[in-house]
């Protein structure tokens, strides 16, 4: 298989052709992906819209200025994300309602992004339209969301972050698990499947069960699972109906915290390997018209479906866009294992902050035999694309393609008149100066830092030792 390109800017800003946002519209032309787009196309950009209270999904800027730059092509964009399978007894984004309420809230809406926020898989997550994977490693089928299996084009517009399940949050992980429906979810994560699956490979620990009147919540051992299949009987003992168990992974938290459960590695393991499959599902779905994009900027080692953020583990990598989701997850890992560890983060607690080593292994799986090049290495496997990639280095657009729009005029044109109205500067006071204020007044003193004050530091002591005294 032929070497994958992946554009790639850097994460350093300093005008406005080389911010973040110019950045990301500037690779989205590079890889081409504009060329996927004709006027009437309804494309989707399908993001993570963060949990309630995580802080390192991506802001709402990047989604609205790749949704104006598909309006310029004549293409109908929206933004999406999917219902979550109700991994946890609170979760945020479970039904349609909380995730548009959740989104809302961390700033995903129509009048932020220029075009409508859709929760693309329905009501409660079942509206999905099903794909036969027959070259899949794991998967032979997936449920791929129905409002973005119904678009012309995708467009993956990924936060590269951990994740606790498959190791890294990427583009392969934006669409294998994020564009499935809640039906697709519960595939992905191995329910009922008679090996991988929870309920066929968990241990079950019902003696780490103390008794109600040893549990003061024990109400949520029961009320943590949609499908009812945690019970306390009669006879104060926990039971479970392991063999219903769609592995949606709402006991997850309560179960194990308690030693009730003992959860295999083999289950993520397999879910690595699903997502991959299940990428594949969606751009057969798509017909090959599907773009991604990389923000590898904030790299928690924890997803955005967590409801909290840690300190990011590798500095910001940069912006990268790719047609080949396994070169461009490629990509990012490699940048990440390039990079030196963020002072203070789970990678240097781990001992992983050096140049060259696994950072997601160490810092974001939450089992050591974790592998953080599972999903790539599946996504190779199977045709989705290639882990041998060229990485292209992008130069910046004119400064004149990422300016303010909605006016171009210069600031005399646009104020002038204006200005003479309503006259900013108080020129008729204090003498043309316009405000009171001391004239001068002894800036030094008030520069240097207050330790340096204690131990008896003075600029010009310093300037005084340095510059040797004028004889004359």
């Amino acid at each position: 298989m032929a070497d994958s390109k992946v554009y790639w800017m850097d994460a350093h800003s300093e005008s406005t052709e080389t911010s973040l946002v110019a950045k990301m519209t500037t690779v989205f032309n590079a890889a081409k992906l504009d060329e996927m787009i004709s006027p009437n196309d309804v494309v989707a950009i399908k993001i993570h819209c963060g949990e309630w209270n995580n802080s390192a999904y991506l802001r709402p800027v990047y989604a609205r200025a790749l949704a104006d730059r598909i309006k310029e092509l004549g293409g109908r964009p929206f933004v999406c994300d999917t219902t979550t399978s109700t991994y946890s007894p609170y979760g945020s984004r479970s039904s349609q309602l909380d995730i548009l309420l959740t989104a809302e809230r961390n700033g995903y809406s129509s009048a932020t992004l220029g075009c409508p926020f859709v929760c693309a898989d329905g009501w409660l997550g079942t509206a999905d339209f099903r794909v036969d994977i027959p070259e899949g490693y794991l998967l032979k089928e997936a449920y791929v969301a129905e409002a973005i299996a119904a678009a012309d084009v995708l467009i993956a517009l990924t936060h590269f972050k951990g994740h606790s399940m498959g190791v890294i949050g990427g583009a392969l992980k934006n669409l294998g698990i994020g564009a499935q429906s809640k039906r697709g979810k519960l595939n992905v994560h191995m329910g009922g499947h008679p090996k991988y699956g929870l309920g066929a490979a968990a241990v079950f620990h019902p003696e780490a069960f103390r008794g109600k009147a040893n549990t003061p919540d024990w109400e949520i051992l029961e009320d943590c699972c949609p499908y009812n299949l945690w019970h306390i009987n009669e006879d104060d003992e926990i039971e479970w109906e392991r063999e219903k168990c769609a592995t949606c992974l709402g006991c997850f938290g309560v179960m194990g915290s308690r030693g009730i459960l003992e959860i295999p590695p083999i289950n993520f393991d397999a879910v690595d390997i699903a997502i991959a499959d299940a990428c594949l599902g969606v751009e057969k779905a798509l017909k090959g018209k599907v773009g991604y994009i990389n923000m590898a900027i904030d790299v928690s080692p924890r997803c955005d479906c967590a409801n909290h953020a840690d300190i990011p583990i590798v500095p910001h990598l940069g912006v990268f866009a790719s047609t080949d989701a396994v070169a461009i997850d490629m990509a990012c890992v490699d940048a990440a294992k390039r990079s030196a560890g963020m002072p203070g983060s789970a990678a240097e607690l781990m001992e992983a902050h050096h140049p060259g080593d696994r950072k997601f292994e160490a810092a974001a799986a939450t089992f050591h035999s974790q592998s953080e090049v599972t999903s790539i290495n599946t996504g190779h496997e199977i045709g989705l694309g290639s882990r041998n990639y060229e990485l292209v280095d992008v130069e910046p657009e004119p400064e004149e393609n990422h300016k303010f729009p909605y006016d171009r005029r210069p600031s005399r044109q646009r104020f002038m008149e204006n200005f003479e109205r309503f006259m900013p500067f108080p020129y008729d006071r204090h003498d043309g100066k316009g405000f009171a204020r001391n004239d001068e007044v002894d800036i030094e003193k008030v520069k240097h830092h207050y330790e340096d004050e204690l131990n008896g530091y003075s600029i010009l002591e310093e300037i005084e030792e340095l510059v040797p005294a004028d004889d004359d």
